[in-house]
């Protein structure tokens, strides 16, 4: 309710912002490596809806190191191991949407999405009405994915 009830100015990237912070259900970000980071979606698809990110603000593949890609991937495979042991997932989508014809919603700043999912979970609620139903609250996400990251769902040298 804050984020629909405050002021829209344009206060900078979202992400890069996000990192000024500690981490915590505010900001979202669930783990921090070396090059990249994990953070929730704040309009997510789904229950579990994470992105991984650079820490540097570039809006292409291209322009990032070889080795911020590689760890980004290695975040994307350690975010899909913990979201199935959480929700136990039929599936995933994961994908970059790279600029705004292909669906970014902020383009400056290249971001993975992981999408967990399950035969039958879209709803009515999105075509009929305009809106998501998540059947968990934002913190309740983050305290969940960041309990199983630190408790230590990820494979060694990678974080």
């Amino acid at each position: 309710m804050a984020y629909i009830q405050s002021n829209k100015t344009d206060n900078g990237c979202v992400f890069c912002n996000a990192l000024e912070q500690p981490d915590s259900p505010e900001n979202g970000i669930v783990y921090r490596g070396e090059r990249a980071f994990v953070i929730l979606n704040r309009f997510p698809y789904t229950s579990g809806h994470l992105m991984v990110l650079p820490y540097r603000h570039e809006s292409t593949l291209e322009g990032l190191e070889a080795a911020t890609r590689t760890e980004m991937m290695e975040l994307t495979t350690q975010v899909i191991r913990v979201l199935g042991k959480i929700y136990r997932p039929q599936g995933f989508n994961v994908g970059i949407n790279l600029g705004e014809a292909a669906g970014a919603g902020i383009e400056q700043h290249l971001h993975i999405h992981v999408v967990p999912r399950w035969v039958g979970d879209t709803n009515f609620m999105s075509t009929v009405g305009g809106v998501r139903v998540l059947p968990e609250a934002l913190e309740e996400t983050w305290a969940n994915v960041r309990r199983l990251w630190e408790g230590g769902c990820q494979e060694s040298g990678s974080g």
